[in-house]
């Protein structure tokens, strides 16, 4: 796969959507905070997904500087935002990108310092100046990717396509969505019914609350909790169907089982994490120490390479495994970031009627199966 293709998919990916707001803006007329006090700390905490980072990264980073990680884990990004907000002290956090203007807002980020930060340059301009931070003022973009459907191939016919599918009654009570993912189960259900994944209208949502309960309170259908998308329970048989990301199949696939990664028909949903540094951090330029050094393009190159999500550093493409660019789950063609809807913030007043709906969803009971 040539660069210059995937600098174009990239930009269609954003230009397509139309959540550009500056392409590239000058690190020369960003307002910079001055250095945080303590320069030299010795560990800064890190909270992220579990296992985002690859160890042998940290360690590496522990090595050349022998600042130690502490990385501390939450399920959700709406249980990341809880803490932050509760004032936990953490040093890097990696937000979803919607979730940035809302904490910023709140006074809860800090303003970052691109004078620790240099490898800033390696980052695409396609990911830059996004409309949840127009001037990158308070986050780093850091990696991007799909939601798709996991499918135990040798149990499904025919072959899953659609998010649609997900409703077959051949797959009664073999169907597994997270909890740990509103957004995304609402999104894809909205485009089953050919509405925006990101709709507002309460119409919408609430048609796609009916379809959702279908999974779970339909005598034929069974909703199931999946947390994690542990594999134990599609390797046998009782999950035929997950909704995952690619690094999911990564796990499934060193397991040694037979899963594909759908990239569901009716579009993709997609989302962009970011590194930021709460308010609550007393290292902030060693924090920026830490984003800096994964910013560089051989360190972003063996975090794809080991989990499988797309990097926005655009120098580490020479470092990433040539199967893995060619992959499509990891990084789509043109033609299927054409039909994709990327998750996007909410107004408060969105916000208030996904969480009503989600929560009904929670507490509807199953019946019998």
């Amino acid at each position: 796969m040539q660069l210059s293709k995937l600098k174009l998919r990239r930009l269609l990916l954003w230009t397509s959507l139309l959540i550009l707001a500056v392409l590239n803006p000058p690190l020369s007329g960003w307002a910079a905070e001055p250095p945080a006090a303590d320069q030299s700390a010795e560990e800064i905490v890190l909270f992220n997904w579990l296992e985002d980072i690859p160890q042998s990264v940290l360690d590496a980073f522990t090595r050349e500087t022998k600042i130690r990680i502490k990385y501390e884990v939450f399920n959700s990004q709406e249980e990341a935002m809880a803490n932050i907000r509760a004032g936990h002290v953490y040093d890097v956090a990696v937000l979803d990108g919607r979730f940035v203007p809302l904490l910023a807002g709140e006074g809860l980020l800090k303003k970052l310092n691109y004078e620790n930060i240099l490898n800033f340059k390696y980052i695409s301009p396609n990911f830059r100046g996004l409309i949840y931070d127009p001037e990158n003022r308070f986050c780093v973009p850091y990696s991007w990717g799909t939601t798709g459907l996991l499918v135990n191939t040798g149990q499904a016919h025919p072959p899953i396509k659609r998010w649609a599918d997900l409703w077959d009654t051949q797959y009664a009570g073999k169907v597994a969505i997270s909890a740990s993912y509103p957004r995304e189960a609402i999104g894809l259900t909205l485009k089953t019914l050919g509405y925006s994944a990101n709709s507002e209208k309460p119409a919408e949502v609430k048609a796609a609350l009916a379809r959702l309960l279908q999974l779970k309170l339909a005598p034929s259908f069974l909703y199931r909790y999946y947390p994690d998308f542990g594999t134990p329970s599609m390797a046998s048989g009782e999950v035929v169907i997950a909704v995952g990301f690619s690094g999911d199949l990564l796990e499934s696939q060193k397991k040694g089982l037979s899963v594909e990664y759908v990239l569901p028909e009716e579009g993709l949903l997609l989302w962009g994490d970011t590194f930021v540094v709460p308010s609550s951090s007393r290292n902030q330029a060693t924090a920026e120490k830490f984003i800096d050094y994964i910013l560089r393009p051989e360190i972003s190159a063996e975090i794809v390479n080991q989990k499988y999500y797309a990097s926005t550093n655009e120098a580490a493409q020479p470092f990433v495994q040539p199967e893995i660019l060619k992959n499509q789950a990891i990084y789509p063609t043109d033609a299927m970031l054409m039909q994709a809807d990327i998750i996007q913030a909410l107004s408060p007043e969105g916000q208030k009627l996904y969480d009503t709906i989600w929560q009904q969803f929670l507490d509807a009971n199953p019946q019998p199966h």
